[in-house]
């Protein structure tokens, strides 16, 4: 069952979620960002689409009501619904250029651009290990590629809570763009043995090693499934004929999503030799070495 999540709300002493206002079928009930501290100047993770009035007058009435002010941007990734708003935000808040957006580089390192910056908001990109701080929260940054070849999660030491990005959902699983990387990714957030997670997308979750573990069960389970349809049918197959067997009972309009999970599955076996790819037609293919 699906939790409803107010468009603000204040979750521990030191964070307050607000809604991006952009549901969707892969952003659920819309991006969560976070205003994180207890002072006059918090940092805020993620901010967001662009263009979503709503979400900027949210901002606007929590950092109000907290007599705050933002003092850096962090953001857990590239993807638009996480930076989206960076824009928006320094324009309608009038923040001053200085005010820092923080993130990790791409793979291979290049120059980003802040969609509606116009050339004046720039990253300042972080190190694995480095620490923010603001009154009453202290943040930790962690590289975790996988979902994104750039994105991090952010420890919140008071807490021994992670701000997850889309690493972990608060609801359902994440898609990524390299597997092997994404399990490593996971195996250091159960390592680091969290007791709070703050997604990205969704609720917060309070059974933190049980919630990052499933995720890793389930890659597990999904790859022996594709090993098993795949041994069963005996010839080469697509991915769309994978996803269309594995995902029978979910909705066509999450199929494409679902191919991009099975993709990097067959990558992934491929990488470790038990199975192999055939390009005939132009299409792929693939096959089990057995």
């Amino acid at each position: 069952m699906t939790a409803f999540l107010a468009q603000t709300e204040q979750v521990s002493p030191r964070v307050i979620r607000i809604l991006g206002c952009n549901p969707g079928a892969f952003t659920l009930q819309g991006t969560n960002s976070y205003v994180v501290g207890t002072g006059d100047k918090r940092v805020l993770i993620d901010t967001g689409d662009k263009e979503k009035p709503e979400y900027i007058a949210n901002l606007k009435k929590v950092l109000k009501e907290s007599g705050a002010t933002i003092q850096e941007i962090l953001t857990t990734h590239w993807h638009h619904d996480h930076t989206g708003g960076i824009a928006d935000i320094f324009r309608e808040l009038q923040l001053p250029d200085d005010v820092k957006i923080s993130k990790f580089p791409r793979n291979p390192v290049r120059e980003e651009t802040i969609v509606g910056g116009e050339g004046r908001l720039k990253y300042n990109y972080l190190n694995d290990g480095d620490i923010i701080k603001t009154e009453g929260a202290t943040l930790k940054a962690m590289h975790t590629p996988g979902h994104s070849d750039d994105h991090m999660v952010l420890f919140l030491v008071e807490e021994n809570a992670v701000f997850t990005g889309d690493c972990i959902l608060g609801e359902g699983t994440a898609v990524f763009e390299d597997l092997l990387t994404y399990m490593q990714s996971l195996q250091k957030l159960v390592d680091s043995a969290p007791d709070i997670l703050y997604p990205g997308h969704g609720p917060f979750v309070s059974d933190a090693v049980a919630k990052i573990q499933m995720y890793i069960d389930h890659r597990n389970t999904r790859e022996e499934q594709i090993m098993d349809v795949l041994a069963k049918n005996g010839k080469p197959m697509e991915s769309m004929d994978i996803v269309k067997i594995l995902y029978a009972e979910v909705g066509e309009h999450l199929h494409r999503g679902a191919e991009v999970n099975v993709r990097n599955h067959l990558t992934k076996l491929e990488k470790e030799n038990k199975i192999y790819k055939i390009n005939s037609d132009m299409i792929l293919k693939w096959k089990t070495r057995h």
